[in-house]
C-alpha cells in the first residue's frame, strides 16, 4: 500500500523516481484481498503486485530505504550496514523531517535526508515505538486495513510535501 501510494503521490506532481517494495517475507505472494480493496477504494490498482524479498544490493541501489516498522530498519542495517543513514521508518521520516523542515529547491536528497536525521542514533532502532511504526493489518477485520490505508495516505502526502513543497 505504501509504495503504491508513494509513487502515485509522486507522479501526480510531475515527479519521475522508482519507487519500489520489497519486504521481510518470501516473494510471490498477491496482496490480501482487503488491500485490493482498500486501494481500490482510492483509484490504485494493485491487484497484480507481488512481493518480494529485500536483498542488499535492493539496499545498496536505494538512495532512501523506508520501513513500515522498526524491525524493517533494522532487518536492512543488518543486511547491509552502510544503509543506517537512509534507512528510517515512513513515520520517522516524516516527524524528524517536520522538525528540519522541507527540503529547500536544489537541495539534494542526500543532504536534506542528514538534516532530517539529526542527532540519529542506531540505539534508536531497539525495542519498539508505536510512533514509528505502522501496524501491519494482516489476518485482522478490513476496518484495519482501512485504517493502515488513511494512516499511510496521511504520512504519503506529509513526506512529498516534505521532499517537493508547492
Amino acid at each position: 500500500m505504501a509504495q503504491a501510494m508513494l509513487s502515485a503521490r509522486l507522479a501526480a506532481r510531475g515527479v519521475i523516481v522508482p519507487v519500489a517494495s520489497a519486504g521481510l517475507l518470501g516473494g510471490g505472494g498477491a496482496p490480501p484481498p482487503e488491500v485490493i480493496s482498500v486501494m481500490a477504494a482510492r483509484g490504485i490498482d494493485v491487484a497484480g503486485h507481488r512481493s518480494r524479498m529485500v536483498t542488499a544490493a535492493d539496499l545498496a541501489a536505494a538512495d532512501l530505504i523506508l520501513g513500515l516498522s522498526r524491525e524493517h530498519v533494522r532487518h536492512a542495517v543488518v543486511l547491509l550496514p552502510a544503509a543506517w543513514p537512509r534507512a528510517f521508518t515512513i513515520r520517522e521520516l516524516v516527524r524528524r523531517g517536520q522538525q528540519a523542515g522541507p527540503r529547500a529547491p536544489g537541495e539534494p536528497l542526500g543532504d536534506w535526508l542528514a538534516r532530517a536525521a539529526g542527532d540519529r542514533d542506531r540505539r534508536d532502532l531497539l525495542g519498539d515505538r508505536p510512533a514509528d511504526d505502522v501496524a501491519d493489518p494482516v489476518g485482522g477485520p478490513l476496518r484495519g486495513y482501512q485504517a493502515t490505508g488513511d494512516l499511510l495516505d496521511r504520512i504519503t502526502r506529509d513526506l512529498v510535501e516534505l521532499w517537493w513543497p508547492r
